[in-house]
Parts: structure tokens; sequence; C-alpha cells
């Protein structure tokens, strides 16, 4: 039904001021301010896919319950949409899965599911809208792969987030499947050491949590090892603990052994790696006065992307428009914050420079739609020229 929910996308996620943005080499200019776009931001394939699922499942079972697992993607405005189509969330339900049926249509989320959550819907008789991800899909086939030929999974990701969950446990459709999570090189490096010296198991589980499968025994399961990442992870660092890994265990079993004990497979998110690059080419080629970052808080690749516009410029990474609340104020939640709930959002005075001249970065996250850009558009050019 793609064609029938077309109209009805377009109308909701459109923006005639980024077509004309686009349009003029990415530069919008009114008054002092010139605003720089990223050559790529915003909705990517996947997001956009699983967007127009969501909308096509809804008019394809107009008289049936619609549920989603959780957020489709983390961005609030698109949430909201879907909430008001009459979209129920099991997340925000006290409905028990257990209640679900045939009767019931349940869409699965671009981040995708769990192994037993994914059989649990199916053994009760849903109807599923799988949304998954593509480069997700390919994340866990490589999973799978390591598990089927025992190799334990070393997760670059947040523990927590639907998509490392759901790829942590693609590790465990094998009997000898084994997974770790680690969050940043830190956490990289704890296995690393590990790796070359051995040391307290105890300490190890300790330090790990959850984030380690169930049985986990480092002496056993960090003999052989391939790496993974959530695709929204800063993709340098995925890169880098890839790296050190590598170099751990070359100096565990030397050059000639390592091919036996370690595997790593291209599961680099081209989307994410896109937007990105796009970003780090516009700090590299425009002085910039600051940067605005729009996204959900809680979407890790937005605030990956915040996180390299601050190492070189003043960075705000703002929900949505409503956060630019005037040319004094700005709502903004601050760079690296551990949680990602709205209560850390903090408010910013003097944030807008009143020099002649304006010069202002502008990207978005991958679940962010262009409506939402555009209306950041029209309230800073205002706010500048004000």
């Amino acid at each position: 039904m793609k064609e029938a929910v077309a109209g009805e996308l377009a109308a909701a996620y459109h923006s005639s001021i980024v077509e004309e943005v686009r349009a003029n080499d990415f530069e919008y200019r009114a008054g002092r301010a010139t605003i720089h776009l990223a050559r790529e931001f915003g909705f990517c394939y996947g997001v956009d896919r699983a967007v127009d699922y969501a909308y096509q499942a809804r008019r394809r079972f107009p008289d049936q319950n619609v549920y989603l697992t959780g957020e489709i993607i983390h961005n609030p405005h698109v949430n909201d949409r879907l909430r008001a189509a009459g979209i129920r969330f099991l997340s925000e339900s006290t409905e028990p899965w257990t209640a679900l049926g045939p009767n019931d249509v349940v869409i699965l989320p671009a981040f995708g599911v769990t192994v037993g959550d994914m059989a649990r819907l199916a053994d009760q008789g849903c109807t599923l809208v799988d949304t998954t991800c593509g480069s997700v899909l390919n994340v866990w086939k490589n999973v799978v792969r390591y598990a089927q030929d025992g190799y334990t999974a070393v997760i670059h990701g947040k523990f927590k987030h639907e998509e490392t969950r759901a790829t942590a446990s693609q590790a465990l459709k094998f009997p000898r499947g084994r997974f770790v999570v680690v969050l940043d090189r830190d956490e990289a490096q704890v296995v690393c050491d590990y790796v070359r010296f051995g040391g307290d198991a105890a300490a190890f589980l300790a330090r790990f949590g959850d984030a380690v499968s169930a049985g986990f025994d480092p002496d056993r399961d960090l003999e052989r090892i391939g790496c993974a990442n959530q695709t929204t992870m800063l993709m340098s660092e995925s890169l880098e603990i890839g790296e050190m890994l590598r170099a751990a265990m070359t100096d565990r079993y030397g050059e000639a052994a390592l091919p036996q004990h370690f595997r790593a497979f291209d599961t680099i998110c081209s989307a994410t790696q896109e937007r990105q690059d796009a970003v780090i080419a516009l700090l590299d080629s425009q002085p910039l006065d600051l940067m605005i970052v729009v996204g959900g808080y809680n979407s890790s690749n937005t605030c990956n992307l915040a996180r390299i516009c601050a190492e070189r410029v003043r960075t705000f990474h703002i929900a949505d428009p409503a956060s630019l609340v005037s040319a004094d104020e700005i709502h903004h939640r601050p760079i690296g914050a551990p949680s990602t709930t709205v209560s850390q959002e903090e408010v910013a005075r003097a944030w807008l420079p009143s020099s002649p001249t304006l010069s202002v970065g502008l990207t978005a996250g991958a679940s962010t739609p262009n409506n939402i850009v555009g209306e950041v558009i029209e309230r800073l050019s205002r706010f500048a020229n004000s």
C-alpha cells in the first residue's frame, strides 16, 4: 500500500524549504545569517522504510489492533504521529504480551527485536510487520556466523539499546554462541587486557554485568572472538576498537594463528557513515560560529554527530524546533551526557552570536524528518535577524 500512504507521508514529513536549500548548494542565506546544511542528513533509507511500513500497516489493518513493540525510531515527533494514528506501543502498555494473538498486528521497529521476542510473538499467532533495517540484519548475519563457528561476538554498542540487545540475542542461536558488549574504548581495553594477560574472571564479570551472555567465562570465551557493532555508534570508534582487539589477539596468539582466533567483517552502516562523513566535510570546509544538531535525545546516531561537531565548534544538540526558544534562549542536551532522558535537557543563554555576520552549521540524525529540519532553518533565520 505504498502509493496509498505516499500523500500522507509527504504531508507529514516533507519540507519545501529543505528542498530549496538542497537546490542552493545546501546553503540558506537570510540577512546576516548563512546556514550551511550538511550534504547528508536526516532520514536514512532504513528509517524511511520503517516509517512507511508503519503507515501502511495501519491502513492495511483498519479494524485490528496495531502495536509497536517500542519506538519505531528514536524521534518523538514521528512516534507521536504514530500514536495519534492509533498505533499502540507495547513498551508503554500494561497489557501483557501474552494477551496478544491472531487478531493483533505487531510492528517490529527498525532496530529489530530479540530472537526470544520474535519467537514469542510468532508462536502467539500475531501478524508481524518487520521493519528491521537491512544494515542491522547484516550485523545479525555475521553474529550468527560467529556463534555457529564458536566465536564470541564482541559488540561495540550500548547494551540497553534495543538494537544491541537484539543483536546480542542472535549470538545465542547456537549452543557455543557467546557475546560481550563494550560501550567504548575503555571497556574494549578491559577486554584486550584480559586477552593479553588473563586476570580475575569474577572481577571481569562484575565489570560487565548483564552485558555478557549467561554463563560467560572470559578464560574460555575470549579465546576466539569476532567484532560487531551497533550500527548507530561512532564509526571511527568502532573501527578503532576492532583494531585494538586485533592487536590484542595478535599479541596473545601470534600473527600466523590469528585467523583461528579473530574475525572481523564490515558491519558499518553506510548511512551512519555518510552522515558522519558529511558533517566532518562541513566542518572542514566552512568557518562556523556554531553548529546545531537536530534529533531525539535518545538517538544514538544523533548524539554521535553532536560529539563529532563539539570537538571542533560550539555545538547544541536540540530535540526539535521548539528547543530554539528565542535569540537568547536554547534548550539542549549536554554533549556526551550519559542519560538519554529529557530531564537532562539544559538551558543556555546568549547562545546566538551578535556579530555582523553569522555562519551556522546544521545537521540532523537519521531519525529526523525533513519537516523538522525545515522548521529549524526558519527559526534560526528569524532569531538571527530579530
